[in-house]
C-alpha cells in the first residue's frame, strides 16, 4: 500500500492578466474549441515565466510550471520562496479552490485548509454555523463535528460571540477560529498558509503546537507556507523551494532553507553585503573593501539571531599617523548600539601602522535582536579626526530561523538594544 498522501505530476498554472477573455471573439472562439477537442490552449504557446521583476511581452504568466513532487503520509512540509514564487497558488491547486491548468494532483485522504482571512466561512453565518459548515463539506457527521465543537471553541478562545455572525468578528478572531476548525476536524491532510501572521505571538505559539502535535502525535499530513523561518523550521521536517513559479529543490528542510536563503538577491530590502572603494591616494589611508559573510565565508544578507556575523575590512595605510585606528560601529533604526576600536584588542595600534596594505576579519557582536542593521567602518586619529570613512556602507538583517518559537522571547521581546549574552557562573 502506497505511503503518498500527495502526489503531484508536472502541474502548471497559468493566468490571463488584466481584463477577462482575449479581446477578440476568434480568439475566445479559438480557446473554446481548443478545449472541447482536448488539445492544448492556443494562448499557452505564449505563457511566460512568473517574473514580477520584469513587464514581460506576453499577457500570460505561469504561476507555477511544471511542478513534480511527492508527500508521505505524516509528513510536515514547509514551503518557501519569495512572494510571487506560486506559494498561495500551489495552496490552492491542493485545496481544490482552483484547477490546474495541465497536470494532475492526486490526494488521498480529506483536506482542512486555511488560506486567506474569510475563505471556508460564511460571513452571514455564526461561529457555531460555519463549524458545523465546515465539518459537513468535510463528510462528517453532526455527531461527529458535536464530538469536537467544544475543543474547537476552547482552542479558538471566541466563546463569547460563538453565536455572533463572523462578518462581525475581528480578522484575529477569525483566524483563530478558522485554525482551530481547520486543526480539530477530522481531515488527513492540514493545509496552512500565512493567514497565521494575523494572529498575535501567543496565539501563533499555539497554533505551531498544534500543528506539531498533529503531524508528529496524529500522524496527518501538514502543509505550511510561512515567511518566518523559524517557525519552518521548527515544524517542519521537508521543505519545498519555489522560485518563479518553478520548483527549485524539495527536500531536507535545512537544505531548503539555507537554498532560500543564499537565493535572496544582495539588494532586497536595501541590504548591501559587500563593497569595493577606489583608491585615494592623498589621503594617508584609506578603506578599500568591505564585505559581511558567515562564518564559511558566504556572502549573504540575512542571519539568525544566534548565528555571528563576520566583517572583512581592507584598507590601504599611506603613512604611518601616531593614533591611527580602524573603528567599527554597527546602528539599528539609526542609534549607535555598539561599537569597537583595533586598539580595544591591539595595545600597539595606536602607535602607528606601517604603510602598506591591511585586512581585518572581525566578528560583529551576537546575538543580535531581529530587525535591520548598517556597518559604519571608520580610520582615524584617535580624538582628533577622521581620515577615511564608509557610513552606513553594509547593512543585513536579523530574523528567527534556527530556535524553538518557545524560546522566541529570548531575543524579540527583550527591551534592551541587543540580546545579551552574559557569563554566569554559580559560586
Amino acid at each position: 500500500m502506497s505511503n503518498i498522501a500527495v502526489s503531484v505530476e508536472n502541474i502548471s498554472k497559468a493566468y490571463h492578466l488584466g481584463e477577462i477573455g482575449t479581446g477578440t471573439i476568434t480568439s475566445d472562439f479559438e480557446r473554446w474549441l481548443a478545449r472541447i477537442r482536448g488539445k492544448e490552449d492556443p494562448f499557452l504557446q505564449v505563457a511566460e515565466a512568473n517574473d514580477r521583476t520584469t513587464k514581460g511581452a506576453s499577457d500570460i504568466v505561469w504561476s507555477l510550471k511544471d511542478i513534480n513532487f511527492d508527500i508521505n503520509k505524516g509528513d510536515a512540509v514547509g514551503i518557501v520562496g519569495r512572494n510571487g514564487a506560486g506559494k498561495s497558488t500551489l495552496l490552492k491547486l491542493l485545496s481544490r479552490v482552483t484547477s490546474p491548468t495541465t497536470g494532475s494532483i492526486k490526494i488521498k485522504g480529506r483536506i482542512a485548509s486555511l488560506l486567506e482571512v474569510g475563505t471556508g466561512f460564511h460571513p452571514e453565518l455564526t461561529g457555531r454555523e460555519n463549524i458545523f459548515l465546515n465539518g459537513a463539506i468535510l463528510g462528517m457527521r453532526k455527531h461527529e463535528i458535536k464530538k469536537h465543537f467544544d475543543d474547537i471553541v476552547n482552542f479558538s478562545g471566541v466563546e463569547r460571540y460563538i453565536d455572533t455572525p463572523v462578518k462581525r468578528y475581528s480578522s484575529g478572531m477569525y483566524v483563530r477560529l478558522a485554525f482551530a476548525v481547520a486543526a480539530h476536524l477530522d481531515s488527513e491532510i492540514l493545509i496552512v498558509d500565512e493567514v497565521l501572521a494575523v494572529g498575535d505571538y501567543e496565539f501563533q505559539k499555539k497554533c505551531l503546537g498544534k500543528m506539531k502535535d498533529v503531524s508528529q502525535g496524529e500522524g496527518r499530513t501538514v502543509l505550511f507556507v510561512s515567511h518566518n523561518l523559524g517557525s519552518i523550521k521548527n515544524l517542519c521536517s521537508k521543505g519545498i523551494f519555489l522560485k518563479n513559479g518553478t520548483l527549485q529543490q524539495a527536500g531536507d528542510i535545512d537544505l531548503i532553507t539555507d537554498m532560500y536563503l543564499k537565493d535572496i538577491p544582495l539588494d532586497e530590502g536595501d541590504e548591501r553585503c559587500t563593497i569595493n572603494f577606489a583608491p585615494q591616494p592623498d589621503k594617508q589611508g584609506y578603506i578599500t573593501h568591505l564585505s559581511l559573510s558567515d562564518e564559511t565565508g558566504t556572502t549573504k544578507p540575512e542571519y539568525d539571531v544566534f548565528e555571528p556575523v563576520v566583517l572583512t575590512a581592507k584598507y590601504t595605510v599611506k603613512e604611518s599617523v601616531l593614533g591611527f585606528c580602524p573603528i567599527v560601529e554597527v546602528k539599528k533604526d539609526g542609534v549607535v548600539i555598539f561599537n569597537s576600536f583595533l586598539s580595544d584588542v591591539d595595545e600597539t595600534a595606536l602607535e602607528g601602522q606601517e604603510p602598506g596594505e591591511h585586512s581585518y576579519i572581525i566578528k560583529l557582536y551576537s546575538p543580535l535582536k531581529k530587525g535591520r542593521y548598517a556597518v559604519t567602518f571608520r580610520l582615524g586619529v584617535l580624538r582628533v579626526s577622521d581620515i577615511d570613512a564608509a557610513e552606513d556602507a553594509l547593512t543585513f538583517y536579523v530574523d528567527e530561523t534556527s530556535f524553538d518559537p518557545t524560546i522566541r522571547s529570548y531575543a524579540s521581546f527583550r527591551k534592551a538594544l541587543v540580546a545579551t549574552v552574559l557569563d554566569w557562573k554559580k559560586q
